[in-house]
């Protein structure tokens, strides 16, 4: 009976989200990332992955890894501070370290760990955490986790830089935390990080930086959003990235001063209590790190195609934000109407997923376009032609 009970309200909650036009379904690929992608059996124009260089599939990276495997077996045995640290992630970690600029690097398996061990390894009772609201959900649970441990937890207005000054000044806490994302993941414009850094500057904070959506992407040599904005690498910023964007493969790193990594070391829960990733991850990143550091023309083909699809769907009749990344979020607003399109863009063999609430907020559902440098000039030209007729 109790049984029965428990499952008919969760069956109630889930009609609700299918009522409200908000329930997700995946779909399967069966065929590697790439541009052209088979998926449900359906050939269809990816712009759907977080692939902005084109190398998930990238053959030298599928080598390192398959070669890493053979060297170094399936997978790393334990945690890294146990028995498995193995010599591909030491040197994942000192490659990652001096391509950013930072003393130290520290590699999780997943951004979502990455983005847990900072904010409240960080801050707790008596501290203070500022976060912008648009910020990615591992920054939110992170930033939940630092209130169980005591923190104040402060959300200004999305790139409000002078409402945050006024939170920062108000503050009495021992320890103040500026949490945010540099490329936010479904708007894709940029934090203003130079007047973050001046803020933490003068108030004496943290700044942790979720640079998912910039590393390999911007910068000189795609270092990210630090050198975009030809920031230093100065010892009171945490950076992270992740590694299966731009990088092409998974995992994440979170960058810092050695004190800071040391730190993260010995007290982040989601380091310490994670299994390592398989060491065969870290020989593809290397090889990853070497194709971002000589990819200038990778990246100006992205730029390129970004360029291009602005420019061809100006005056649609749906609003395109003001993104130059290479995320592209064209608002539609209501919930039915963005899977709509998205499913009339499917049929025409293109995907193009459509985004709701609660991912982003409400009454700005969206189709979420992510462009990769692996896209053609026709392939932009199709997805615009489509967005054309159905407007």
């Amino acid at each position: 009976m109790t049984e029965n009970r428990l499952t008919a309200e969760l069956a109630a909650q889930l009609q609700e989200l299918a009522t409200a036009g908000l329930t997700r379904h995946r779909r399967v690929l069966e065929t590697p990332c790439g541009r052209i992608a088979t998926v449900d059996s359906k050939k269809v124009l990816n712009f759907a992955a977080n692939d902005y260089l084109g190398l998930a599939g990238n053959a030298e990276i599928a080598r390192a890894l398959a070669d890493g495997a053979v060297q170094w077996g399936a997978g790393s045995g334990a945690s890294h501070l146990v028995s498995g640290h193995l010599a591909p992630h030491e040197a994942l970690e000192k490659e990652i370290a001096e391509f950013t600029g930072f003393p130290r690097a520290l590699t999780f398996s997943t951004g979502y760990l990455a983005n847990l061990a900072v904010t409240p390894t960080l801050a707790g009772r008596g501290d203070a955490v500022f976060a912008d609201k648009l910020n990615h959900a591992s920054l939110i649970d992170a930033m939940q986790l630092a209130k169980a441990n005591g923190a104040e937890v402060q959300r200004h207005p999305h790139n409000d830089v002078a409402a945050l000054e006024k939170l920062l000044a108000a503050s009495s806490a021992k320890h103040k935390l500026i949490v945010t994302d540099a490329v936010f993941s479904m708007d894709g414009d940029l934090a203003p990080l130079p007047l973050l850094f001046a803020l933490a500057e003068r108030h004496d904070a943290w700044l942790a930086i979720d640079d998912a959506h910039g590393f390999g992407v911007l910068g000189p040599h795609g270092r990210g959003s630090l050198t975009h904005f030809n920031l230093p690498a100065a010892p009171r910023i945490l950076l992270m990235g992740t590694l299966g964007k731009a990088a092409g493969v998974g995992g994440a790193f979170v960058a810092g001063s050695e004190i800071a990594i040391e730190y993260l070391l010995q007290k982040g829960r989601s380091y310490i209590f994670t299994t390592a990733a398989p060491p065969a991850i870290a020989c593809a990143l290397s090889k990853s790190l070497e194709i971002i550091r000589h990819g200038d023309a990778l990246r100006a083909s992205l730029m390129a195609r970004i360029a291009q699809l602005r420019d061809g769907l100006a005056g649609l009749p749906w609003a395109l934000l003001p993104s130059l990344t290479a995320i592209q979020p064209l608002i539609v607003g209501d919930n039915e109407a963005a899977i709509a399109l998205s499913g009339a863009l499917w049929e025409r063999g293109l995907w193009v997923p459509a985004i709701r609430p609660p991912t982003v907020p409400k009454g700005t559902a969206r189709l979420r376009i992510s462009v990769s440098a692996a896209h053609t000039e026709a392939d932009i030209a199709q997805l615009i032609g489509a967005l054309e007729e159905l407007a």
